[in-house]
């Protein structure tokens, strides 16, 4: 299945058998000083994890195309609509992330304008017709163009309304379709709603490559997020696919280009395009989830410093007007807040690696107390204390841990927790001690989605640096750095000037001491051959399909091997083998960096690769 991705798990456990895995994402190095940092402490230490992973880097742009042989085929209240002749382009499978490619490709004939008709011609009618469809994006290059496309095909389709995101250079967080205030997406009933009309968005696009590098050479992408605001699942992707090898036209309206950078509404007959402001909307929503004022008291302090990192991505036309116009921080907090089309020749990943100044800033002697970044479209998020990292699988499950007590939005407690397969084990443990069930489920933020629906789930995560709850069916940057100010917040509440204040390092240091500790690091080879990857995953399988409990590779013992399956709880769509490959290993350990030896030496990766380093490390 397209939301199946390969790869390698290879996990130690230091007293107890806890599952704990690893998938395909970036990776980045650690300061050297964090690595003897992060293991001279003594704690219950528990789990280990380490993964290999393989994932196509997907690009992503868009086109649009005409034809002097295409035909008027309706012109209902004045708008006319044409059939413009196309055929099939190779390469349109939707992956886990939506259609990824090269700006050039989606600039090629038709080439977009083919994937969104096809999503069309996928959806049930009563889905669109007439109805509101919500459009946004990370405001990278070829957004403007792309949008333009769209919202003709979708006129031309019978959508009755186009709602767009305005903001800096026509930068929308993702997580603007989640809309509250005039379209919202209420955790009641998990659609996008609209208070004064009692309408509700039927779905949305969203135009980003997540944290891809932005610009002509560089990658684009679309993705179609379904009525709950999830992305959409396997039958329509699938669907999708299918309708990309049998096209044969496009339904387009003629109708002029719509300016978007002006809020209010433009109607063609009985089609409108309405231009909103989303950070007003998504503001409404963090106010509804998190105690504002508590924050507020934080960010206020002499003694307490705040750094954010906007990697000239989305979340700069965010930034500003929650962290220092309404949460009080310095204006000077923010760092490259101007949404760039190309990020600023940036790489926008919130990583060790690719967000580098702000680590600098973070291990310096006099750095801030609190550093954050965030990627290309606003659903990653990185957290730093005082020359400390917190690795994205202790993060989802502090979190979880701290939620009730310091997040009002979750006050009667989590329903539930999960993560996605190659993340550690450590939101495991935070399941176990407090009751609550919890899910392991593939990589792709969509089999979180399907448990939010259901009532199952609030508090989610990727090894990936992706962190999320119920409030949204997306990961969430923002959310999670608001969901850290508020654990800060809590601790420090009745904190006296001059007391000292409990830091980023000491709320992980006693949610180790209290739930034992999962090491967790990550390598990421971006960009590799597929053939050679491949056939490592393949070369897994066999060994996997062959090793026993008990087994001894040097000084490690095989606890087990697994090729990982899920069936969905609520759907019973069932994702089969060749999900990712578990390896576990039972010993106790003093030093986990032998053990990435190990894990690089049974996947004989740089063997099926030949490369000799991975990208990133986390």
């Amino acid at each position: 299945m397209a939301s199946c991705c390969n790869s390698l798990r290879l996990e130690g456990f230091f007293s107890s058998a806890f599952k704990s895995s690893k998938r395909s994402s970036n990776a980045i190095p650690i300061p050297s000083s964090s690595f003897s940092h992060l293991c001279n402490h003594r704690f219950p230490l528990k789990s280990i994890s380490f993964s290999v992973s393989r994932s196509p880097s997907f690009t992503i742009k868009a086109s649009s195309s005409s034809s002097s042989s295409s035909t008027t085929i309706a012109e209902p209240e004045g708008i006319k609509i044409t059939s413009v002749p196309t055929k099939p382009i190779e390469g349109q499978k939707t992956g886990t992330s939506g259609l990824r490619k090269k700006v050039k490709v989606f600039m090629e004939e038709n080439y977009l304008s083919n994937w969104i008709q096809s999503l069309f011609n996928s959806l049930p009618p009563e889905d669109y017709k007439n109805g509101v469809l919500v459009l946004g994006g990370d405001g990278r290059y070829f957004n403007r163009e792309a949008s333009q496309t769209i919202i003709k095909i979708a006129a031309g389709n019978g959508v009755g309304k186009i709602l767009v995101g305005r903001c800096v250079f026509f930068h929308w967080h993702r997580h603007c379709l989640s809309f509250r205030g005039r379209y919202s997406v209420y955790t009641s009933r998990f659609c996008c709603h609209s208070k004064e009309e009692g309408k509700h968005a039927n779905g949305g696009f969203i135009m980003s490559a997540s944290h891809n590098p932005g610009g002509p050479e560089y990658d684009w992408g679309i993705k179609f997020n379904y009525n709950s605001g999830q992305p959409a699942p396997e039958s329509i992707t699938d669907k999708i696919y299918g309708n990309t090898l049998s096209i044969s036209e496009i339904k387009m309206a003629e109708i002029p280009d719509v300016d978007l950078s002006r809020l209010g509404g433009t109607k063609y007959g009985n089609f409108t395009v309405e231009v909103i402001d989303p950070v007003s909307d998504y503001l409404e929503l963090m106010e509804s989830v998190f105690d504002f004022q508590m924050i507020k008291n934080l960010l206020s302090r002499s003694d307490f410093s705040f750094a954010f990192d906007a990697m000239h991505a989305v979340t700069g036309a965010y930034a500003k007007p929650i962290f220092v116009d309404k949460l009080g921080a310095r204006p000077d907090s923010i760092s490259n807040g101007v949404p760039l089309e190309d990020f600023g020749h940036g790489h926008p990943d919130p990583n060790l690696t690719y967000a580098k100044d702000l680590v600098n800033i973070m291990y310096s002697e006099n750095g801030p107390d609190f550093g954050a970044a965030s990627d290309g479209d606003g659903d990653r998020n990185m957290i730093l204390g005082k020359k400390f990292f917190v690795t994205p699988s202790d993060s989802v499950a502090i979190i979880a841990a701290n939620a009730q007590a310091a997040i009002p939005y979750f006050r009667s407690g989590p329903k539930g927790l999960a993560r996605s397969m190659p993340t550690s084990g450590a939101l495991d443990r935070v399941a176990e001690k407090l009751g609550l069930t919890f899910f392991e489920v593939p990589t792709g933020w969509k089999f979180f989605g399907n448990l939010m629906d259901a009532g199952k789930l609030s508090i989610c995560g990727e090894e990936s640096f992706g962190t999320g709850s119920d409030h949204i069916r997306e990961k969430d940057g923002i959310w999670a750095v608001l969901a850290w100010l508020s654990i800060i917040a809590y601790r420090n509440k009745d904190k006296k000037p001059g007391e000292k204040l409990v830091s980023i390092s000491d709320v992980v240091k006693e949610h180790w001491a209290t739930y034992g500790r999962n090491f967790f690091s990550r390598y990421d080879y971006e960009e590799c051959e597929s053939e050679g990857a491949n056939k490592m995953i393949e070369y897994l399988r066999g060994l996997i399909s062959k090793s026993k409990a008990g087994e001894k590779y040097g000084n490690y013992v095989l606890q087990f091997a697994d090729d990982f399956s899920y069936t969905d709880p609520v759907s019973g769509w069932k994702c089969g083998l060749k999900a990712g490959c578990s390896i576990c290993f039972h010993r106790w350990f003093k030093d986990y960096i032998p053990f990435i030896y190990l894990a690089l030496s049974v996947s004989k990766l740089k063997d099926f690769t030949g490369r000799e380093k991975p990208t990133v490390i986390t």
